[in-house]
C-alpha cells in the first residue's frame, strides 16, 4: 500500500500537522459511500500550498495526510470518545458531512471490523511517525512545538451557530502547552484588526492538540482552526484564491515564528 501520508523533516523544534488535507478515498471503499461524499468536500483545502513557504523558511518539519477524513479521522481519538460534549461531532469514522446528511449509503457505514482495520492502515501510522518526530525535535532541541493546522467553512448550523470568527486558536483551555505560548499567540492575533480572532472557543484543539500537548514532557501544541473564506472560494470546485492568501500569509508567518521564539525558563 502506498504510505498514507508524507512526512518531511525540518530543522527546528516546529512541526506542522495538517491531519485534514487528505481528500482521497481507497478505491474499495467507494462504493460504501453517497455519490456526492467522493469530492470529500470537508477537507482542509489547500493548507500545503497556504502555509508551505512559510514553513520551508521556518525550518519547520511537515506532515501531511493522503486519504480524507470520511476514510478515518486522524485528529479523533483512538477509542471515538466525543471531542466536544454536548455539540454535534463527528467521529473517528465519520457517518455525516459537515451539514448532517449520511456520508454513507444505506447499511454501508464501517462496522467495529472494518473501524479496527482503518485504525491499523491509516490513523496508527500517522500518529507514530508523528510521536516520533516530536521524539526526534524534542532530542535535538529540548523541546518540541506543534502547529496543529486546519481550515473550516465560515458557516456550518450543523456544527456551530452562527459566523465562526476567521482565526480560532485552541490551547485545550490553556493545558496543551506553556502559558506564555497561549499569551503570545493570543497577542499576536489581538493585535490585527483584519480578522475575527478567538482563543480556546469553539475550536479548543482535538485529539492531536490534547493528546500531544504535554508541556511537563517539553511537548507544547497549539490548533488553529481558520476560516477558509481567508484564502479560498468556499463553494465548488474550492478554488484557492491567491490575493486572499497573500493577505493572510503574514499573519500566519508572524504566529508561527511567535510561536518558535518561545524558549522554556531556565
Amino acid at each position: 500500500m502506498t504510505a498514507p501520508f508524507r512526512l518531511r523533516q525540518g530543522r527546528t523544534p516546529l512541526i506542522i500537522s495538517m491531519p485534514h488535507v487528505g481528500h482521497e478515498i481507497p478505491e474499495d471503499q467507494q462504493p460504501r459511500y453517497v455519490p456526492r461524499a467522493l469530492a470529500s468536500e470537508d477537507t482542509d483545502w489547500h493548507l500545503e500550498q497556504l502555509y508551505g513557504a512559510i514553513a520551508e523558511e521556518l525550518g519547520a518539519s511537515l506532515i501531511v495526510p493522503r486519504y480524507s477524513r470520511y476514510l478515518i479521522d486522524l485528529n479523533r481519538p483512538p477509542e471515538d470518545t466525543p471531542m466536544y460534549p454536548g455539540a454535534s461531532n463527528t467521529e473517528l469514522c465519520p457517518t455525516r458531512f459537515f451539514t448532517g446528511e449520511p456520508l454513507y449509503q444505506d447499511g454501508q457505514a464501517p462496522d467495529e471490523a472494518e473501524k479496527d482495520r482503518r485504525r491499523q492502515l491509516y490513523w496508527l501510522p500517522y500518529h507514530r511517525a508523528l510521536t516520533a518526530e516530536m521524539n526526534r525535535v524534542k532530542s535535538l532541541h529540548g523541546h518540541a512545538l506543534l502547529f496543529d493546522a486546519h481550515s473550516i467553512r465560515s458557516e456550518l448550523p450543523w456544527l456551530f451557530e452562527g459566523k465562526l470568527p476567521d482565526l480560532n486558536l485552541g490551547t485545550a483551555d490553556g493545558k496543551s502547552c506553556d502559558p506564555a505560548i497561549t499569551q503570545s499567540l493570543g497577542a499576536v492575533q489581538a493585535a490585527q484588526q483584519d480578522y475575527t480572532q478567538v482563543v480556546n472557543g469553539r475550536f479548543k484543539g482535538g485529539f492531536i492538540t490534547r493528546h500531544y500537548g504535554q508541556p511537563a514532557n517539553g511537548w507544547h501544541a497549539v490548533q488553529l482552526e481558520m476560516c477558509q473564506c481567508c484564502y479560498m472560494s468556499e463553494t465548488p470546485p474550492y478554488a484557492y484564491e491567491p490575493a486572499l492568501a497573500a493577505r493572510v500569509q503574514p499573519l500566519l508567518r508572524a504566529l508561527l515564528s511567535t510561536y518558535l521564539q518561545w524558549k522554556p525558563a531556565a
